[in-house]
């Protein structure tokens, strides 16, 4: 095996200890896959030990939440060899949408809970994903699909690292500030498929005519009947409002969309 590059040991050795966090995704036994809508998905980390979920929407371009990404901290992109050892990616830029509240989504209220990161290089083996924007109106029992990276069980960081998806339905009064999903078994109210702490900012597919496109990242989730965990429901930020400054964003970076 060759031996990485010295600024790259030095990445891998500073950050160690966030490649090893039980970062709890996809919980109740989402599916593994790495094609289809899996094939954009990547994992971020940060300096202050946060690990999330982002989608490649351009060559060099990652859709994530805002939340996972806050000012004072460093982010990286974790890229697996062949042999499944973990390397670091450089993240150039990070852009957080200017109507982000961080309290806003702590209380589980809508917010412009969305970000962009503009990457050194592509990562390899990845190719990005559609944007789109949910079908109006939204209705109760609309079919949407989630991936995302993190263990299956909570606190068992040996059933992480892969890529998961889950199909889930919308529940409550879904619009287009936020959608809230719910494992259609369960419909909420006992443990079931949902999204986790390491599953934020992981794409939302809705399916379309030309096949799944991106209509929002995941902000945050419960257990059942809204207790804390996961399992129960998964807050969702649609694109429906924000799609235009994603766009916009990505401009000024020089990547089209």
């Amino acid at each position: 095996m060759k031996i990485l590059p010295r600024l790259i040991a030095g990445l891998i050795a500073s950050f160690a200890p966030l490649l090893s966090v039980p970062a709890h995704a996809i919980v109740g036994g989402g599916s593994p896959s790495t094609e289809g809508v899996a094939h954009s998905v990547v994992t971020i980390v940060g300096s202050r030990g946060n690990f999330c979920t982002g989608a490649l929407i351009a060559p060099k371009l990652v859709l994530s939440a805002a939340h996972c990404v806050q000012p004072g901290a460093d982010y990286k992109i974790v890229e697996y060899g062949a042999d499944r050892q973990p390397s670091l990616q450089d993240v150039k830029t990070v852009a957080i949408h200017p109507g982000f509240n961080m309290q806003a989504m702590q209380a589980h209220r809508a917010t412009a809970d969305v970000a962009l990161l503009q990457l050194a290089a592509p990562p390899k083996g990845k190719t990005p994903s559609a944007l789109g924007m949910p079908n109006i109106p939204i209705m109760i029992g609309s079919r949407f699909t989630i991936a995302g990276i993190g263990v299956t069980v909570r606190g068992d960081g040996k059933s992480g690292g892969t890529i998961r998806v889950a199909g889930l339905v919308a529940t409550g009064k879904p619009g287009t500030l936020q959608i809230r999903l719910v494992d259609p078994v369960g419909q909420g109210t006992r443990d079931g498929l949902g999204a986790c702490t390491g599953d934020s900012g992981a794409p939302v597919f809705e399916d379309k005519q030309g096949g799944p496109l991106i209509v929002g990242v995941v902000s945050w989730s419960t257990g059942p009947n809204g207790s804390a965990g996961c399992g129960g429901m998964t807050g969702v930020t649609p694109l429906t409002l924000y799609r235009d400054w994603i766009v916009r964003t990505a401009q000024k970076w020089g990547a089209g969309l």
